[in-house]
């Protein structure tokens, strides 16, 4: 791990994961212009609406010494999702998410990139719960969940604009993200 002014860096076999720059834009619209990718991430935005979204991220790096990292694939150096440490106002507690892009799903990248998440997570800031805000409907989610070794602790509601959201909590404390990255070793 290395970090810049903005955070740490963060790298897997196949992934850089690090906090948004300016030149990530691109990338972000990409995303959320993505009707499969944000299926069950609010829908597609418009560059205005990314452009704060992408801000909000980079800011919460600023305010809260963590955030969502942009996940930049090494063999291309192209930006194809985010990942990361979130804790929205209202959020039903720290969580690791992902999201990317649909030709970058498949691949093992969300797997490779969650597994570093819930390590800095984890390890770095010291977080003794770590969950997944999953729709009931999203198999591909509760699939990677599961992988990691979470489970379902209870539904909740999110805050607005989600407020009509019931959510699967998927998670698992420090002790049992130690004894499930095992498994990845």
């Amino acid at each position: 791990m290395t970090h810049s002014p903005l955070g740490p860096t963060l790298e897997t076999d196949r992934l850089i994961l690090r906090p948004p720059v300016d030149a990530d834009f691109d990338g972000f619209c990409a995303f959320h212009a993505d009707v499969e990718a944000m299926t069950f991430l609010g829908g597609v935005a418009t560059p205005p609406v990314v452009w704060r979204t992408m801000r909000t991220i980079a800011g919460s790096w600023a305010l809260d010494g963590f955030g969502m990292f942009s996940v930049i694939e090494k063999s291309t150096g192209k930006w194809i999702g985010r990942i990361g440490p979130l804790c929205p106002h209202g959020w039903p507690d720290r969580e690791v998410g992902w999201g990317l892009l649909a030709e970058a799903q498949g691949k093992g990248y969300a797997r490779e990139a969650a597994i570093a998440s819930m390590d800095f997570a984890c390890d770095t800031l010291g977080w003794e719960t770590v969950i997944h805000t999953i729709s009931p409907t999203n198999a591909p989610s509760a699939k990677l969940a599961r992988t990691l070794g979470s489970y379902v602790m209870r539904q909740a509601r999110l805050p607005d604009p989600f407020a009509d959201l019931v959510v699967d909590v998927w998670g698992q404390t420090r002790e049992e993200w130690r004894e499930n990255r095992k498994k990845f070793l």
